[in-house]
């Protein structure tokens, strides 16, 4: 008999309920199961503050070492600070954490050395048919020697490396509100920001993987409520948010006001480009503002736009050799970094950019901020297909509008586009649409979501 792990292992990671879809017992077969599939002999696992977390990543680290590789632990930390071990120790990593989901989930994010992706068309699918077939009988047994399980602390080694490229030591004194939503950057912001010219205003540092307070993703308005209005109180200079692993961060201005992850991403862009010269390539997703690739082409480099998705960003990151990416869902992707994404460099960015001049960060993005977004609207539909063909046959009688099918469709015309793209796992259709003015984008947004809705 073959189990059927499809609705454990995603196209990018391992994620699900514990205990209900799985368990230590799992964990082990999947840790046995990535040592074969990757072939490495040593490897790097770190967890995040999950109730479920440090008994799933010891359980994969039996699985990796009864085939005889050797596994460092590194414990508590971000998402990005396992990817850190993996690129500077050259190793391949898991790491385990369910992101922003709630409480009762975990998973796993795996990487090869040199935090290199694994994803469905990148091992995934291979690990997962494994540990499908052992489900019952169990992994076979090695004739490898067992390999050594050890401890070792990198925080120290992750934040100087990360200060390392962002130097913040000349800038302004800044005052800062952190919401870490009693994630791990509740752990990591402490040791980054330390001996800076920074007036922290920490909220939510205390480690819960029960999210006490609010769920530990930023993009969802209802979770940074809490953060607007701390730094309104505080008059901070500025409010950053990140996700329940840390990997992602969001960021709000002095007012309280939200600022878009495409506007950090261009922010950031010219910023990178700027150090390399005013050459390089920037990828980007198709669902970021037409903000993004104009200030690249400013700043002397080259957009390239991808799919949605961060096995995508990181495959085109390698093959063009680029030098940054970002994504309309704040993650952001570094050449120094080994190509990986992490939230905590931008926002030493951010802090760098702001501190560097006099203005306020409202008056500093407002040069990145050109257009008026729709946000993601999700709406669910019986028949994905049917409904995307009803869009295209609504518009395509026009001689004023493209159409793309890179990820969905797009359409765009001089003033506006938007694009449709399904989920692949839900029944759902995502909408982004994009306009020179307020008044545009509340039209076209409103003509597309009849369509979808109709």
């Amino acid at each position: 008999m073959t189990a059927d792990l499809s609705q454990l292992v995603k196209a990018y990671d391992v994620r699900g309920v514990v205990p209900d879809q799985w368990d230590e017992t799992l964990a082990e077969l999947f840790g046995a199961a990535f040592a074969q599939v990757t072939g490495a002999d040593a490897i790097v696992t770190g967890h995040d503050m999950r109730p479920s977390s440090p008994g799933l990543s010891r359980a994969f680290a039996r699985g990796a070492a009864a085939r005889g590789v050797d596994v460092t632990e590194i414990g508590l930390c971000s998402t990005d600070q396992l990817y850190y071990a993996s690129g500077a120790f050259d190793l391949a990593g898991a790491m385990f954490t369910a992101s922003h989901n709630p409480a009762q989930y975990n998973g796993i994010k795996m990487c090869r050395a040199g935090a290199a992706p694994v994803g469905q068309d990148t091992g995934l699918t291979q690990i997962r048919e494994l540990v499908e077939s052992w489900v019952d009988s169990g992994a076979p047994a090695s004739d490898a020697t067992p390999g050594t399980i050890t401890r070792r602390d990198t925080l120290e080694d992750y934040a100087a490396y990360l200060r390392g490229l962002v130097d913040l030591t000349s800038i302004r004194p800044l005052k800062v509100v952190v919401d870490a939503g009693n994630g791990m950057g509740g752990h990591t912001v402490p040791t980054v920001f330390a001996g800076l010219p920074l007036d922290l205003v920490p909220m939510y540092f205390e480690l819960d993987g029960t999210f006490p307070n609010h769920e530990a993703n930023p993009l969802d308005p209802a979770n940074i409520v809490d953060l607007q209005k701390r730094v309104r109180e505080e008059s901070a200079d500025l409010g950053i948010a990140f996700d329940g692993d840390a990997d992602r961060c969001f960021v709000v201005d002095e007012r309280g006001e939200p600022v878009s992850p495409s506007a950090i991403t261009a922010l950031v862009a010219s910023r990178e480009l700027a150090k390399h010269g005013g050459k390089g390539t920037v990828i980007h997703n198709l669902i970021t503002s037409w903000s993004v690739p104009e200030v690249v082409r400013e700043n002397g480099g080259t957009p390239v736009r991808t799919r949605v998705g961060h096995s995508f960003i990181k495959a085109e990151m390698a093959t063009s050799g680029a030098i940054f990416g970002g994504e309309h869902s704040a993650h952001y992707y570094f050449k120094d970094f080994w190509n990986a994404d992490t939230g905590m460099l931008a926002a030493l960015h951010v802090l760098a950019a702001l501190g560097g001049q006099e203005g306020t960060l409202s008056a500093l993005v407002a040069q990145y901020d050109r257009y008026s977004g729709s946000g993601e609207i999700n709406s669910t539909v019986d028949d994905q297909t049917a409904r995307l063909a009803a869009i295209r046959t609504a518009y395509e009688g026009r001689e004023d509008v493209t159409f793309d099918e890179l990820d969905g469709l797009t359409v765009a015309a001089a003033d506006w586009w938007f694009n449709v793209r399904p989920s692949n796992t839900e029944p759902l259709l995502r909408l982004n649409a994009e306009a020179r003015d307020e008044t545009t984008m509340t039209k076209v947004r409103d003509e597309v979501l009849a369509i979808i809705r109709g």
